[in-house]
């Protein structure tokens, strides 16, 4: 089984997203991650698809997509080379006086930003590949993570030299 990031242009028209995540449920397949929003042309939406799945069935599902109507480009990354991803992940960590300057300057290592403070609690921001946000969770485990919300994978193909 491969895991592929699957980039489509769509028309920004309401069943679009519906009929794009029935394809996929059809075939049995989990969308492991979707991030959709508008492009610089408010008429066009840019969606992106994590999914894992055999090989030739994925191949047959990125040609369904390409006939769906409101489907005006789909883009297959499976050369992760050539590809550019993030994902955000927002969290809110427990934080008493005596630990919060461990915990701000953990962000700091990570290249996090502090969104939020309260008495009890950080609320950080951290944009960056899915194994470095694993990482980061992970080192923040032990300080008591109390929210955890991440936004899936975003994509866009690296510029050719």
């Amino acid at each position: 089984m491969s895991t592929h990031i699957i980039s489509l242009l769509v028309e920004n028209q309401h069943g679009a997203l519906s009929r794009v995540a029935g394809l996929f449920s059809s075939r049995g397949y989990n969308i492991s991650s979707l991030n959709v929003a508008e492009t610089d042309d408010p008429t066009v939406s840019r969606m992106t698809i994590v999914v894992a799945g055999e090989e030739s069935i994925l191949e047959q599902v990125v040609k369904q997509l390409n006939r769906l109507i409101d489907v005006i480009k789909v883009i297959d990354y499976a050369d992760k080379s050539l590809l550019i991803d993030r994902e955000l992940l927002l969290l809110r960590v427990d934080a008493a006086k005596s630990n919060r300057h461990e915990i701000i300057e953990l962000a700091d290592v990570f290249g996090a930003k502090v969104a939020a403070v309260s008495p009890r609690s950080i609320s950080i921001e951290l944009t960056h590949t899915s194994d470095m946000l694993e990482d980061f969770i992970g080192m923040l485990k032990p300080y008591g993570i109390k929210e955890l919300v991440r936004s899936g994978k975003i994509a866009l193909a690296r510029s050719k030299p």
